[in-house]
């Protein structure tokens, strides 16, 4: 292994580093969008990096570190690209609405624990495809495993149920 290769190896991995601190350390490294994004410029270094180490080490006696370095930079600039392409579209990816307490209404569900009279039991119902454990009121005493709908959000933690 040359010297050259271990320059550009190093090169590769600090743009690993700069990749993990900027994922870790949330905004902390955040300098702009576009091709000065910390994704592009870690993208740019990486391909650039890993790619002359490859050219260096597979080809060094006939192109030199020089040749290594161009075939890295012509690796890198379509690297640098990809991620801008790819982080922007991941930001302006749409989203489900947060569910909220009026979306329990309707909610089929199953009772986990018991609802007694004029108190509060634990009924078990998906709200967006998630499964939510909520408590629940009934009018009359609803059994473990009674199928109920919720007809109206109490609070976004309890419910009021009836029974299927």
């Amino acid at each position: 292994m040359t010297l050259a290769t271990i320059i550009f190896l190093s090169i590769g991995a600090f743009a690993i580093i700069i990749a993990a601190l900027a994922m870790f350390g949330g905004s902390l490294f955040d300098i702009g969008d576009g091709l000065f994004s910390v994704e592009a410029i870690a993208a740019f270094f990486g391909g650039f990096g890993f790619s002359a180490a490859a050219a260096n080490e597979l080809f060094g006696a006939s192109i030199g570190a020089f040749g290594a370095a161009g075939i890295g930079i012509i690796v890198a600039v379509p690297a640098a690209l990809l991620a801008t392409r790819f982080m922007t579209r991941m930001s302006e990816m749409p989203t489900d609405a947060t569910p909220t307490a009026a979306d329990l209404a309707g909610a089929r569900g199953v009772v986990v624990t018991p609802i007694p009279a004029g108190g509060f039991g634990e009924v078990r119902v998906r709200v967006g495809g998630q499964p939510m454990k909520l408590y629940a009121r009934a009018s009359n005493p609803i059994a473990l495993g009674a199928a109920v709908v919720v007809t109206q959000a109490l609070s976004e933690t309890s419910v009021l149920v009836t029974e299927e």
